[in-house]
């Protein structure tokens, strides 16, 4: 049985909050594409998001990050995985909105931090107290991501696969229409 997805399913929320994961998974259960925007932006500068918010700072990021995100949406539906920061932007919201669904993966602040703490590849994090920073990120963003049309709360202990069933059913439910099963 191969299935067919009626919009993008656009996976939203902070780092380490597991979208690449889930978003794998997901897109390899419905049989579509995935795609990482931030990995697009990688590939298209030929350098990390560390080394382009170094050389060129945030701003110039954001709007590379705003571009990568308009092209992939304008693809045939998949599941895309964006940054951190993409939902903050009110016209990314927009164009997501137009052509997608999105996922807030909602986690808890000591989940985020124990998946990010070890890992050097998060800009906004290389300040003298990354744990206060990601928890002051998480209390500003949370507000814009709660915008989304479905919240899929993460549960501690749960594997990619069972957040996966259990976002797929949460996606069904929130629109009937958004995952065909075909013969």
């Amino acid at each position: 049985m191969t299935k067919r997805i009626a919009r993008h399913i656009v996976l939203i929320g902070m780092m380490g909050a597991g979208k690449t994961a889930v978003g794998t998974e997901l897109a390899r259960r419905l049989r579509v594409p995935f795609t990482d925007s931030d990995a697009e932006i990688e590939a298209a500068a030929a350098m990390s998001i560390s080394e382009i918010f170094a050389r060129d700072g945030e701003s110039f990021f954001r709007d590379r990050e705003s571009q990568v995100l308009t092209r992939l949406l304008a693809g045939r539906p998949s599941v895309i995985s964006t940054g951190g920061g993409a939902w903050l932007r009110a016209e990314n919201r927009a164009a997501i909105a137009a052509r997608g669904i999105s996922v807030w993966l909602n986690c808890s602040p000591e989940v985020l931090w124990h998946r990010v703490r070890q890992r050097s590849t998060r800009p906004l994090l290389k300040t003298a107290d990354p744990k206060g920073t990601l928890l002051r990120l998480l209390a500003e963003r949370s507000p814009i991501y709660a915008q989304a049309e479905v919240e899929f709360l993460s549960q501690p202990g749960d594997s990619v696969e069972t957040s996966t069933d259990r976002l797929i059913a949460q996606l069904r439910a929130a629109d009937p229409t958004l995952i065909e099963d075909k013969a």
